[in-house]
């Protein structure tokens, strides 16, 4: 299932905006803000979905049976671009456990590239509800290596991936690749080039949350 959450008018179509706008993303630190906040916006999205319990608490005048979530989900991220996201994301589900997974485009004199994973650190995945961040859903190839690697500490029993844009070209590889995968847009974008960017998108987003970094 992929969920497009600006396909109606909500305030997360206004932090879209601004992460494209060329002028606005001169601002690190709104630029990293908005990532963040399309991240809170999926993680209360996807909480309307997971398994929940009753519990009784104890009020200062009594007690209320309330439901809680059955058990804390693992929030993954693959450096150093998803970490706004990921961020957002922590700041609904604070008692989440965290992955991070160091996975890049190793290109080649030929304009070519592929994904090269060479770091990673996870808790025990068995059985437990997924949530993979990363900004851009471009090509799909990274996202895909990662889950697959990402097995090795375990079979998820859900996954939810959440991206601030993707394309349809990403997305469909993935549902392919990965079909039981759940994917959260911020907004779905046609076109991509023959380097893998999307387009219009907004540019590579760890730069631009980061700086610039020396080309692998």
């Amino acid at each position: 299932m992929v969920i497009n959450l600006s396909r109606d008018y909500s305030i997360l179509c206004d932090w879209v905006a601004e992460l494209r706008d060329d002028t606005l993303q001169q601002d690190r630190m709104r630029f990293r803000r908005n990532l963040e906040r399309v991240g809170e916006i999926a993680a209360y999205e996807i909480s309307r979905g997971l398994p929940f319990e009753e519990k009784e608490i104890q009020t200062p005048l009594g007690i209320c049976t309330s439901r809680v979530l059955e058990s804390q989900p693992v929030l993954a991220t693959i450096l150093r671009a998803g970490i706004p996201i990921h961020q957002g994301l922590l700041n609904v589900f604070d008692k989440a456990d965290n992955a991070f997974i160091a996975a890049y485009r190793k290109h080649k004199h030929d304009g070519s590239f592929e994904i090269s994973l060479n770091y990673i650190s996870c808790p025990d995945l068995e059985n437990r509800v997924l949530i993979l961040s990363d900004p851009m859903l471009a090509t799909g190839s990274s996202l895909v290596k990662t889950i697959q690697y990402l097995r090795s500490e375990g079979r998820a029993s859900q996954i939810h991936i959440v991206t601030a844009i993707a394309c349809t070209v990403g997305i469909e590889y993935v549902r392919r690749e990965e079909p039981n995968c759940k994917i959260w847009c911020g907004a779905i974008d046609d076109e991509l080039t023959a380097k893998g960017y999307i387009v219009p998108g907004l540019g590579d987003a760890g730069d631009l949350a980061f700086g610039h970094k020396t080309q692998m």
